[in-house]
C-alpha cells in the first residue's frame, strides 16, 4: 500500500482511527475504558486484544464487543507484542490513518481522541501525539505527554507541565496516537521489550527517521497505572515489576546508549543497591534476574519488530 503524502492527508474530522486496547485478566478495567470510548466525539473502531486471559475473562469480553473487534491470543505474549498484534489485526483489511494505542486501565475524556487527531494535523511530519495523563479520579497530572531520558545518567523522568515539544525525548505509550505512515517507515514496537520502555524506543526511532512528536493539551485521559504488574508505590514494587522493568531497561540502554555500562551502573545499579540497603531481597533478586535476561535478546525479534502490517 502506498503512503499518502502530507499534502494529501485527510482533514482531522475525516481521519480514520482504530483504537487498540490490550486486556490481561483485567476485564473490569477494560469494560470501564470501553464505556468511556463510546462517548468520543471523534469516531473510532475499537479493537481489544486479549493477551492470554482466563477463559471466564474472555467470555465476558465477548459480551461487550463485536466478534471482528476482538483478537484472542492463546497465551501472554507480552504487552508490546500484544499491541503489535492488535495493530496488525486493525490493518488486516483497510489501513486506518491512525492507530490510537491506549492502555486498558484508562478513562478518556470525550474529546480526547479528537484533540489528538487535531494536533497531529498541525504538523505534516508528526509521527505520534500523546495525551495529558491524570491520576484516576483526580486533577493530578501524572504526565504531560512525555518526558526525558538520560543516555548517560540512566534516568527517565516524566514531565508534569508543558514544555517545548522538541525538548521531549519520548511520549508516553499510555495514550499514543500513531500516524501509520510513520509506522510503515520505522516498523511497529520492538518486541524485545516484553513490557516497559517500548514507547521510549519507538519515539527515538521516529525522531531518527525524521518524524516529530507532539502533545495535545486538550486530550485528557485518566490512568490507574501498573495494574498488571502489581506495583504499589506506597509499599514496594512487586517482583514481577522489578524483573520485567530491569530486563527492558538493560535492552533499551544496550541499544541506544553510546556506552551502555555507564547509564546502567548509574541508574539500574544504584537502584539495585537501594533495594539491598532496604532489605528488599526478593525485589533485589528480581532486578538481578531481569538484568541478566536483558542481555539475552530473543532470536528473531528484530525481524518481527520491523515486520510490515
Amino acid at each position: 500500500m502506498t503512503e499518502s503524502s502530507p499534502s494529501h492527508r485527510p482533514a482531522a474530522d475525516a481521519a480514520t482511527v482504530t483504537t487498540v486496547l490490550v486486556n490481561y485478566n483485567q476485564t473490569d478495567l477494560t469494560v470501564a475504558c470501553l464505556q468511556s470510548l463510546r462517548q468520543l466525539t471523534h469516531p473510532s473502531r475499537v479493537v481489544v486484544v486479549d493477551n492470554g486471559s482466563r477463559p471466564e475473562q474472555v467470555e465476558r469480553l465477548r459480551t461487550h464487543l463485536r466478534p471482528h473487534d476482538l483478537l484472542v491470543l492463546p497465551e501472554n505474549v507480552g504487552f508490546t507484542a500484544a499491541n503489535n498484534a492488535g495493530m496488525r489485526f486493525a490493518c488486516r483489511d483497510t489501513r486506518p490513518d491512525f492507530i490510537w494505542m491506549l492502555n486498558n486501565d484508562t478513562v478518556a475524556h470525550p474529546h480526547a481522541l479528537g484533540a489528538l487527531v487535531e494536533q497531529a494535523r498541525q504538523q505534516p511530519r508528526c509521527g505520534a501525539v500523546a495525551s495529558v495523563l491524570f491520576d484516576m479520579g483526580t486533577d493530578n497530572i501524572q504526565a504531560f505527554g512525555g518526558g526525558y531520558v538520560g543516555l548517560w545518567n540512566g534516568r527517565s523522568v516524566m514531565v508534569t507541565r508543558p514544555v517545548p515539544e522538541q525538548e521531549l525525548d519520548f511520549l508516553s505509550g499510555t495514550s499514543l496516537l500513531i500516524d501509520m505512515r510513520a509506522a510503515g517507515q520505522t516498523g511497529l514496537l520492538d518486541e524485545r521489550y516484553f513490557m516497559y520502555w517500548e514507547d521510549v524506543d519507538f519515539c527515538l526511532r521516529l525522531r531518527r527517521a525524521g518524524w516529530t512528536l507532539a502533545v495535545a493539551p486538550d486530550s485528557k485521559v485518566w490512568h490507574v497505572g501498573a495494574a498488571s504488574t502489581g506495583v504499589n508505590t506506597r509499599t514496594r514494587k512487586s517482583e514481577t515489576f522489578e524483573r520485567v522493568f530491569s530486563q527492558s531497561t538493560v535492552r533499551f540502554y544496550v541499544r541506544h546508549a553510546p556506552l551502555p555500562v555507564v547509564p546502567l551502573a548509574r541508574g539500574l545499579g544504584w537502584y539495585l543497591i537501594k533495594r539491598v540497603l532496604r532489605g528488599h531481597w526478593p525485589q533485589a533478586r528480581a532486578i538481578v534476574q531481569g538484568s541478566l535476561s536483558g542481555f539475552r535478546h530473543p532470536q528473531g525479534m528484530t525481524k518481527r519488530m520491523t515486520q510490515k502490517y
